[in-house]
């Protein structure tokens, strides 16, 4: 187990310092936002430190009992029983900082764009997409996000062909982020009178939100076309053409938006959703750059490859890229349990980036 970085430690308890003697002088409103905020992202690892710091203290006052050959055997034998659980709570702590000080993606505390996409399998496909969605509305719900459709197209039976929706929550996309990928389900559907046992897919991709200073798009490189919109709507809808298509030339990138009555209201959710394609579609190119000498299981960001499985019949859901089967389909679909298989992917990655940074040191 590598050292930590005790310099780079203290640079960081005298800047919390600072910052807490900040806040006990005067200053404005939006400076005390910026400060407490500063605190509250770091307080975790400075906590860590300073346990850490303690602990080894501890550690090093016993090291010098056990060493005193005045010390008594019986009292010996108790320190070198409380100095094992000691080294233990040291190593657990040097651990929790080199998590603390991996590089944080400056998308991580970003609202998401959610967009699920029924594939293979038709009308279940469609119905499946549903279940997505209802879970990671449930899902954000039990985190204290707020969840708002921006667009949907239902299925014939149900569910929906295309849903996006904003997830509105601090860590919403550090939390989100690895759920980006194919989802496929195997059940036997309503409609099945043989009993068959059916797999359909539905495409999930999760997309920080992105701030017109983090895209620079040219109004130059837009083709905005304008229409009437198109089904249900009432005769409002039809009379004016309040529907908007985005074309981004340079990428390609599309996007078209109906839902509101207000132009002005679809032109604005267009431009989100098209800066957020423009800035993922540019992450993922680096991400494959990146990655092209050493793939990585988890984060990969690759669309269209196949992430989870839904087993109905077995109760069972099994995300591939790291080969972990959970047998609580109904809790995991439901939203309570999906935070099982996000932490267990979160964990995954910080112990890649671990161990890249140990490949590197």
């Amino acid at each position: 187990m590598s050292m930590l970085p005790e310099a780079k430690l203290d640079i960081l308890l005298a800047h919390h310092a600072s910052l807490e003697a900040q806040l006990l002088g005067q200053m404005n409103s939006e400076s005390y936002v910026r400060i407490t905020r500063e605190l509250a992202e770091l307080n975790p690892l400075i906590n860590a430190v300073k346990a850490y710091r303690a602990t080894n203290a501890e550690i090093a006052g016993i090291d010098a009992l056990i060493a005193d050959p005045a010390t008594e055997p019986d009292m010996r034998g108790m320190a070198e029983a409380e100095r094992e659980m000691l080294q233990a709570r040291s190593v657990e702590l040097a651990q929790q900082i080199r998590v603390a000080l991996l590089p944080k993606d400056a998308m991580d505390e970003r609202n998401v764009v959610l967009e699920i996409r029924a594939g293979t399998g038709g009308d279940e496909a469609a119905l499946f997409a549903g279940d997505l969605f209802r879970m990671y509305e449930r899902f954000a719900a039990l985190q204290g996000w707020k969840v708002e459709v921006i667009s949907a197209s239902e299925g014939t039976m149900g569910g929906f062909k295309e849903i996006i929706a904003e997830v509105q929550g601090r860590g919403a996309f550090a939390k989100l982020k690895f759920e980006s990928g194919v989802h496929r389900v195997q059940r036997v559907p309503d409609t099945e009178t043989q009993g068959r046992i059916h797999t359909s897919a539905a495409t999930v991709a999760v997309l920080p939100e992105v701030e017109e200073v983090d895209v620079d798009i040219k109004s130059d490189d837009l083709r905005i076309e304008t229409m009437r919109s198109q089904g249900a709507g009432g005769q409002h809808v039809n009379k004016t053409e309040s529907a908007i298509r985005i074309t981004h030339i340079p990428t390609g990138i599309v996007v078209s938006m109906q839902d509101s009555r207000s132009q002005h209201k679809n032109r604005a959710s267009a431009m989100n959703i098209l800066r957020s394609r423009i800035y993922d579609a540019e992450r993922q190119r680096i991400d494959a750059a990146r990655s092209a000498d050493r793939r990585e299981k988890v984060g990969s960001g690759d669309r269209s490859e196949r992430i989870r499985t839904y087993n109905f019949p077995q109760g069972r859901v099994t995300d591939h890229r790291i080969n972990l089967t959970l047998y609580k389909l109904p809790q995991v679909i439901a939203g309570e349990a999906l935070g099982e298989l996000v932490d267990a992917l979160t964990t995954e990655h910080q112990a890649a980036q671990l161990a890249a940074q140990g490949a590197a040191a």
